[in-house]
């Protein structure tokens, strides 16, 4: 059976943790305080998941998802990822990260960063423009009327048809949005982020137990194709 690596086992690497133990995946999850840290998640998860460290987690995977705080994107091993097909969750909070130049001035996305970072891996974004409890009450087997989608960017197209494998998996359809130079469009502050999932968009007041709302692949194309980018 095909395993998923993760690097960050926070809100969202702890969410797709628990949908690919449902799927049938194996689940290799790390953190940056130890695999000993990780034992009250992995007993919940059961036999299909183990921690590792970083390193461990990205050797182990058919699938590695990274999610981090961006500030720490250069912890991310190197070697590991080789060949690999990365999923980038990050998003840039300048309050939390600090100031990045390249993301200030937007010659640059989270995830060209990271690509940079990890030049022998094959990185998607993926999974960064959805709250974690609406990652993780959405999901829908295939075919069903009220599945969601979510957008995958990335410069290499065999490593986003098995990113939207991955997806179909968890319970989604995959919308390709472009390259990683395209994956502005579902960054923090567009149409496409968050809001196609909430159900009170307009404030985006989303409250902790909200359940969320489906948003089929058309909402996301039409919310993808309503972005601006700053300074155009």
């Amino acid at each position: 059976m095909a395993t998923l690596g993760l690097i960050g086992s926070g809100n969202i690497g702890s969410t797709l943790a628990r949908l690919a133990v449902d799927a049938g995946l194996d689940v290799v999850l790390s953190n940056s305080r130890g695999p000993e840290t990780l034992a009250d998640l992995v007993a919940e998860l059961g036999p299909r998941a183990r921690a590792a460290t970083p390193a461990e987690a990205a050797a182990a995977g058919d699938w590695v998802v990274v999610s981090v705080p961006l500030k720490n994107y250069r912890q991310v091993p190197v070697e590991p990822t080789t060949g690999k097909i990365v999923l980038d969750t990050d998003n840039y909070y300048p309050e939390r990260d600090g100031r990045i130049p390249e993301l200030d001035a937007e010659e640059a996305t989270t995830s060209e960063l990271l690509q940079r970072h990890l030049p022998d891996a094959k990185v998607v974004k993926a999974f960064n423009n959805i709250f974690f409890r609406h990652l993780a009450s959405l999901a829908r087997p295939s075919g069903a009327p009220d599945r969601s989608a979510l957008p995958i960017a990335g410069d290499d197209p065999e490593a986003k048809t098995s990113a939207a494998e991955l997806l179909n998996l968890l319970g989604y359809d995959a919308v390709d949005a472009g390259t990683l130079a395209d994956s502005w469009r579902f960054q923090r502050d567009t149409p496409a982020y968050v809001v196609p999932y909430a159900k009170n968009p307009q404030g985006l007041g989303i409250s902790m137990d909200d359940p969320g709302a489906s948003a089929d692949a058309a909402t996301l194309r039409a919310a993808l194709a309503a972005a601006e980018r700053p300074g155009s």
